[in-house]
């Protein structure tokens, strides 16, 4: 899937169907799989471009899955950890649709609050609910507590 070109330049080879992840923040890429729960045993052939030269962000990172199709709890977290991505579904070696990312108003159920007291820690029927108070930085506010996450916080939930 990866090769290099006589002037030095990395070459990802297309796949034939599955899911492109484009413009994820540079060094985030491993978190993405970890949401896919791709820890490189179930098969899937995936490439993994780390740290190069986006004109869109600077530096990116790029994850490619054959055979695999993001679902949307996945795509929710993802945007989460990586804003500015980009997530392609790959047919026959087209691009059948591109899905831009973008940070929800109102996040529920996708990650857990870290106060202890909150009560969506201590009642099984209470849900997480966030608020995006801003997206650079990423800062949630939980609709129950009150206690603000940023996007470390939810980045170590991940991981």
């Amino acid at each position: 899937m990866i090769s290099s070109s006589k002037r030095d330049e990395l070459i990802v080879s297309k796949i034939r169907n599955g899911t492109v992840i484009d413009h994820i923040p540079a060094g985030r890429a491993l978190a993405v799989l970890r949401i896919l729960g791709i820890r490189g045993s179930e098969g899937y052939r995936v490439a993994l471009v780390m740290n190069v030269e986006s004109k869109k962000i600077g530096r990116k990172d790029i994850v490619k899955i054959e055979d695999r199709v993001i679902d949307e709890k996945e795509a929710s977290l993802i945007t989460l950890i990586a804003p500015s991505a980009t997530i392609n579904i790959i047919r026959d070696y087209v691009v059948t649709e591109k899905r831009h990312l973008e940070v929800p108003k109102q996040i529920r159920g996708l990650i857990k609050c870290p106060n202890p007291q909150c009560i969506t820690n201590n009642d099984v029927e209470a849900e997480s609910r966030f608020t995006t108070i801003s997206i650079k930085p990423l800062k949630l506010k939980c609709e129950y507590c009150e206690i603000y996450i940023t996007e470390d916080d939810v980045i170590r939930q991940i991981l």
